[in-house]
């Protein structure tokens, strides 16, 4: 730990943290599981048993779902007050997500995880809480503000919102695939879809390490495969009318998509996610702040841009929008909930946002191509040519 609280008051020793490997899991196997302690005299005692699914095979073509949300933290479960007393829609979520997790194949938590903030004993109520999702499919998550930032450390941001945490309970408590999990940016694959997760609190701009990361990832991907390119990072660096980036001027995190709109455009991202914001929004496929169709809810063919998605009221208090609607932000809704992506083969994809009080599509869209598609040029979407060339 770096700071206070993290490493005076807050500070509680975590005992032992076990990450374990399992090797050679055959694709879409069930697989049965315990946890279990020795004791000093040699006995032993067992946790009850756990069964998760083996993820599918890169390209597999077959019903693949994939839930996600940024900014949920915790809440206690009998109304008691408790440190940072403003995630009032986080037993919401968790709940909605355990009563369907039979129709859930792996979750992204996109930053803002608990909001412990220093105080270690939170991220033993977190994990408590949602233990029943994370012991049975994927628990993916970023990083963000309130996981990474404070001064001094090489955050991008010099503020103190982890409470001095600096990434090291995060990266402690969940394992992801990256290279250097400190720096917290990495690639997954589930299926027929493709993750490229950012991590806005280190320098994602042009020139950067992360930048050259975040290229690889998207053009590394075979999309006659995995034809589903998607984005996630927890600060919006795509767009927001959220009151504070408005206020700002920017409709986005400032300096956000300067640098990314033209990977976006270039490797084709179907759709790029982002929490920070503690609402719901989503974009028309747009490139530039201009719609590239103008289509709502049914989509065929090439997109020829990015889908831009706010999914950060999964549980913290929530923001207000502000009064200007630009028009490439087609649906808005300041109330709790996630979103569920659908996959059902390499052609077809269902996008639902549900609300977290009631489980229920308040909002939707589909996306129907062929390979031929994602193979069509779009503004700035292909190499430049000549007459010569």
């Amino acid at each position: 730990m770096c700071g206070a609280p993290a490493s005076t008051v807050g500070w509680r020793d975590p005992g032992f943290i076990h990450t374990s490997f399992l090797k050679e899991l055959w694709p879409n196997s069930l697989y049965t599981y315990r946890l279990g302690h020795r004791l000093n005299d040699d006995t032993y005692v067992w946790s009850q048993e756990y069964q998760f699914r083996a993820s599918p095979y890169p390209g597999q073509n077959s019903l693949q779902r994939v839930i996600i949300y940024g900014d949920m933290g915790k809440e206690e479960t009998d109304g008691s007050n408790e440190y940072n007393d403003f995630q009032k829609g986080s037993l919401n979520t968790t709940n909605q997500l355990i009563n369907d997790l039979k129709d859930i194949d792996i979750v992204f938590h996109i930053g803002d995880i608990c909001y412990a903030n220093g105080y270690l004993s939170q991220w033993d109520q977190f994990t408590a809480q949602v233990e029943p999702i994370a012991s049975t499919v994927p628990y993916m998550i970023a990083s963000g503000n309130h996981e990474r930032d404070w001064p001094g450390t090489g955050s991008f941001y010099g503020n103190l919102d982890s409470g001095g945490e600096c990434g090291v309970a995060a990266q402690s408590m969940f394992y992801v695939p990256a290279e250097n999990r400190a720096k917290f940016w990495y690639s997954t694959d589930y299926g027929m879809f493709r993750f490229c997760i950012a991590h806005t609190e280190e320098d994602w701009r042009e020139g950067t390490e992360q930048y050259r990361f975040i290229e690889q990832c998207l053009a590394s991907v075979d999309r006659q495969k995995q034809p589903w390119l998607i984005f996630l990072a927890h600060r919006v660096l795509g767009y927001s009318s959220g009151v504070n980036y408005v206020e700002e001027g920017s409709f986005e995190e400032p300096m956000g998509r300067e640098s990314l709109q033209k990977l976006w455009q270039k490797y084709k991202v179907d759709i790029a996610f982002f929490g920070h914001v503690h609402n719901y929004e989503r974009t028309c496929p747009v490139y530039e702040n201009i719609c590239t169709t103008e289509e709502k809810k049914y989509y065929k063919g090439a997109l020829n841009g990015t889908i831009h998605v706010v999914a950060g009221g999964a549980g913290a208090s929530l923001t207000e929008f502000a009064a200007p609607h630009p028009r490439w932000s087609l649906y808005r809704d300041y109330d709790y909930g996630f979103v569920k992506l659908t996959a059902f083969d390499h052609s077809g994809l269902l996008f639902e946002y549900k609300k977290s009080r009631d489980g229920k599509v308040y909002d939707s869209f589909r996306i129907s191509r062929d390979y031929r598609d994602i193979l069509a040029c779009a503004v700035d979407g292909c190499p430049a040519t000549t007459l010569a060339s």
